[in-house]
């Protein structure tokens, strides 16, 4: 008899597993929703982000749907077009917030240097500020 009820405990314990893990989202959908999000806040296409970040538009597809894992890289790129930090896109059910709102802005017939222009002079912004916190915390 405690055979049965032990198989029936196991048994019990992998259905709820199975039933969390078809609930639970995987990190790389979090990361794609997000971009999806933030992208189209930010009125790119993906065709636009693609080219901005020298890969092909249907890899950049994949990161977007889920399906595929992004590396780090070039999560880092795509947050610096964006204009927000990479630990954003890991928050499950973003909120569009004030910081990314401040740096979303409509596109319109933007070429591929207007957007690599707009993510290096957002790198040179980045730099200043951190320059400006170390001075300030040398300072005191």
């Amino acid at each position: 008899m405690w055979q049965y009820l032990y198989i029936q405990e196991i048994i019990g314990t992998f259905a709820t597993k199975i039933r969390r893990r078809a609930v639970m989202k995987t990190v790389n959908q979090i990361i794609g929703e997000n971009l999806k999000k933030i992208r189209e806040l930010s009125g790119f296409t993906q065709e636009q982000v693609a080219q901005s970040i020298k890969i092909e538009r249907s890899t950049y597809s994949n990161y977007e749907g889920g399906t595929r894992e992004i590396p780090y890289t070039i999560l880092e790129d795509i947050s610096n077009l964006f204009g927000c930090e990479p630990f954003i896109l890991f928050e499950d059910n973003i909120q569009t917030n004030n910081e990314i709102m401040a740096t979303a802005f409509r596109i319109s017939n933007l070429g591929e240097n207007d957007l690599k222009e707009i993510a290096a002079f957002k790198d040179i912004v980045k730099s200043y500020l951190k320059m400006e916190r170390i001075a300030q915390n040398e300072a005191e």
